[in-house]
């Protein structure tokens, strides 16, 4: 027992960690690799132990002993004994059955005990997913075509496999990365990237080739993509959010690979190239023209000899894509992400399909090597207009939401916002398309949202990137994929309800590192409960949201919208005082 620990490990597999505590930041980037942040009151932080997040600690190397040293020498009180059990059960599970293949190319389950084995094979759903013939004295016959399937089934059980049956080779690809760019500046990958496409692809090996590597915005997962492309060698399909990350990728394949243009074809609902480096976007793999008609484009996963599958942004995977992603498991996949968590709650999918979590770094360590922007979370609380507090009170749930989300008050915030960032790049995030046109005709900015054309999309992008346009209005379409590296303040006005995932993606925007190595600023505007609750339905939203900047490290800080309007009163003289100067 040692009261000065940070740490209380609870018997229901909550973990309490003191926010205050001089070991703070060292035992919570260890507790990541673990466990999942829950909670996050003001002094407190509360993490739980899944088996999902052990599932990955083990696939990571980590040790069940490892795990519970570090507990020890962290708790104020002895770790309860059904926790001491119940990591070792689950780390050491990931493991126990593995697939491998037989000399003729057949694939395999084994176990790592006789009874195991005896116990799959009896059980009745996974009947459909082995083969009786041919009969193995130590292992199971696996219906090649059910290894996905397989590989999920046996997850849901609490036996996730090893998968180590080897992939198709695909069509070769002679492909490297350059040494410098067309500026002639040089170029190769950061040290923690090679990190990744090592962890990743382990060599070749059956230990590499599938798996999920996790990155903030903003450091260079597309690299680290480019970089697990140029190490397999192969013909490669990237599979993408939406047409504008599509063409990112594009770019940055011809400026930092070997590739001509001629190699790397663009399959959208404008061209349809397939190349030795083919690009496509989720939505166009998942369109077919009525729930009763099949998936058109998803020949474009079978009729190509294609020797690795990249998928960007793995977490926005949609679920018809799970169900052929399993039937490929025969390919090397890799999963890009700047989060494992999916609001659906279909991480064991990720796991089981695309593969365990080979990479991972906390955020504030890129921060701190200077490879992403340092940034400051501020949550600015703005109280509700008095004319809809009763309408707020008599909505429903949802209702309540959008009222407080939508609150008028917040035009006020937002341009004391942009007057205090008068120099800076500014991107104003939201959910809601008739908020954001007031929005964008108060500022007199252009706006972005899913009804604006491609071509102009890219137009208004390309406009903020070269300095022309200071602010940018942008909807949901801004969260993902989209490389605006001078961005350095986002205005969140409203978000998808207690969307952490959504909070990781606009954060990212922000994060690219500066030339000036100045710090971004991410305000999220919250309309508070003060006179209709004791907190509104968008400040518990809030809460959740929280959770994934706290969880990688950001410091976050709550400020009302009146402080707001002072510091503005103090920063407006001092720029006319420095304006009459240089004048």
């Amino acid at each position: 027992m040692n009261p000065d620990n940070p740490l209380i490990v609870q018997s229901d597999r909550s973990i309490i960690l003191e926010a205050d505590h001089p070991r703070f930041e060292e035992v919570r980037d260890r507790l990541m690799l673990f466990a999942e942040l829950e909670k996050s009151p003001e002094h407190i932080h509360m993490y739980r132990i899944t088996a999902l997040s052990l599932w990955n600690a083990g696939a990571s190397g980590a040790e069940a002993e490892e795990i519970l040293e570090f507990l020890d020498s962290a708790s104020k009180y002895p770790v309860p004994p059904n926790i001491a059990k119940e990591i070792t059960d689950a780390v050491t599970s990931y493991g126990r059955v593995e697939l491998v293949s037989d000399e003729d190319g057949g694939i395999v389950l084994v176990a790592d005990e006789e009874e195991l084995l005896e116990h799959l094979g009896q059980l009745s759903h996974l009947e459909e997913f082995l083969l009786q013939e041919p009969e193995y004295e130590n292992g199971l016959a696996v219906r090649p075509e059910c290894r996905g399937q397989l590989k999920l089934a046996l997850a849901k059980i609490g036996y996730p496999a090893r998968d180590l049956a080897g992939y198709q080779e695909g069509k070769n690809l002679d492909v490297g990365l350059r040494d410098s760019l067309g500026d002639g500046s040089p170029f190769a990958l950061r040290c923690y990237q090679q990190d990744a496409v090592d962890a990743f692809y382990a060599g070749g090996s059956a230990h590499g080739g599938s798996g999920v590597v996790v990155l903030p915005c903003g450091a260079g997962k597309t690299i680290v993509g480019m970089g697990a492309l140029a190490a397999v060698g192969k013909q490669t399909l990237i599979l993408t959010t939406n047409v504008t990350a599509l063409r990112q990728w594009r770019r940055e394949l011809l400026d930092k690979t070997t590739l001509t243009e001629d190699q790397v074809g663009e399959y959208s609902g404008e061209v349809k190239q397939i190349r030795p480096v083919t690009l496509s976007t989720y939505q166009m793999l998942t369109y077919r023209k009525s729930k009763m008609d099949d998936f058109e484009h998803f020949k474009l996963f079978f009729e190509n000899p294609w020797g690795l599958i990249i998928y960007d942004e793995v977490h926005l995977l949609p679920a018809p894509v799970f169900r052929f992603t399993a039937e490929i498991q025969a390919t090397r996949r890799i999963g890009l992400t700047a989060t494992l968590i999916r609001e659906d709650g279909k991480e064991t999918e990720v796991f089981s399909l695309i593969g365990p979590r080979k990479y991972d770094v906390p955020w504030r360590s890129l921060e701190g090597g200077g490879w992403i922007a340092n940034a400051e979370c501020v949550e600015v609380r703005v109280e509700l207009v008095p004319g809809l507090k009763e309408d707020y009170q008599l909505a429903g749930r949802r209702g309540k939401f959008r009222i407080a989300s939508e609150n008028p008050a917040k035009m006020e915030v937002i341009k004391n916002l942009i007057r205090r960032h008068a120099t800076d790049h500014i991107l104003v995030l939201g959910q809601y398309l008739d908020q954001l046109d007031l929005v964008a005709e108060a500022l007199g900015a252009p706006l972005i949202t899913g009804k604006t054309p491609q071509q102009t999309r890219d137009e208004l992008y390309e406009g903020f990137r070269n300095g022309e346009i200071q602010t940018l209005v942008v909807s949901k379409v801004g969260n993902f994929a989209v490389d605006l590296p001078d961005a350095n303040v986002a205005i969140q006005i409203s978000g998808t309800f207690g969307s952490r995932q959504e909070e990781a993606q606009r954060l990212g925007r922000i994060l690219r590192p500066k030339q000036d190595a100045g710090c971004a600023v991410f305000y999220s505007l919250v309309t508070r409960g003060s006179g209709i609750a004791a907190s509104s339905r968008e400040q518990e939203f809030a809460e959740k949201r929280q959770l994934f900047l706290t969880e990688q490290g950001y410091p976050y800080r709550i400020m009302e919208a009146e402080e707001l309007v002072e510091t503005v009163t103090e920063v407006e003289p001092e720029r006319e005082k420095e304006g009459a100067q240089e004048t």
